[in-house]
């Protein structure tokens, strides 16, 4: 399901493969970086050092990616996994490009301003050291970028994901109607994101069928949600997706 993004997956049972199980081909996982190591968590009181961005996620889409001969399901297709770094930036991230590398046979990277796709994009949220990404001549993760960056010239391979806070920048919370104003506001949104070679999400949404509908009508690229089960049987039920 190319519209299905798991927002904070490292809360559910089983991190990443719940997902994975629903179908979901984005997942999102917060990173801080504690005495060298990427640990996953919201905040700094969930850390455990046994649950690093290795071992919940890069090490089982390597595995995964291997079974299935190159692709993260069976017969290809692209996956993403969205960091959000929730410690400093940079220090941050001059640890998590050196883990990427780790991992360039499954991660796609961009050298010398080319992609070279693979099975996994990586998105950098939170924290985004943006010049000190740009400035690398092989990079294994692009920016995720809010609505402000929509008019950015910036190649897609850098800035390929705009997401922003649904709250703050509409009016409508999912029940009855939403209004012509945000409608308008939305589609203009989706419609430079998409002239951009961009894919467009939006976080602190509401959880229901209603609102779920109004995205996938105006052609929002990834469906923010923690109900897996919820979104897969509504994706499943509708029209099929691009």
């Amino acid at each position: 399901m190319p519209q299905a993004h798991a927002h904070n997956d490292y809360l559910h049972a089983r991190p990443l493969v719940d997902a994975l199980d629903h179908g979901f081909t984005s997942v999102e996982a917060d990173i801080f970086l504690v005495d060298g190591k990427l640990l996953i968590g919201h905040t700094k009181s969930d850390l455990d050092p046994r649950r690093t961005l290795e071992s919940l996620y890069l090490d089982p889409l390597r595995a995964r990616v291997r079974e299935c001969q190159g692709s993260v399901y069976p017969g290809g297709g692209s996956f993403q996994l969205l960091i959000d770094i929730k410690s400093a930036g940079e220090a941050t991230y001059s640890i998590l490009t050196k883990v990427l590398a780790g991992y360039a046979d499954i991660v796609s990277a961009v050298r010398d301003g080319q992609l070279e796709q693979k099975a996994v994009n990586v998105v950098i949220s939170g924290n985004r050291p943006r010049e000190m990404m740009a400035a690398e001549k092989v990079r294994y993760a692009g920016v995720d970028g809010r609505l402000g960056d929509l008019d950015s010239d910036a190649p897609a391979n850098f800035l390929p994901l705009i997401s922003d806070n649904w709250l703050l920048n509409f009016k409508w919370k999912g029940e009855g109607s939403m209004s012509d104003a945000d409608r308008r506001k939305l589609q203009d949104a989706v419609t430079k994101a998409h002239a951009r070679g961009r894919r467009i999400r939006f976080w602190a949404t509401p959880e229901n069928t209603n609102f779920w509908r109004e995205l996938r009508a105006s052609g929002v690229d990834l469906i923010n949600t923690d109900d897996l089960a919820g979104l897969e049987k509504f994706l499943r039920a509708g029209a099929p997706q691009n």
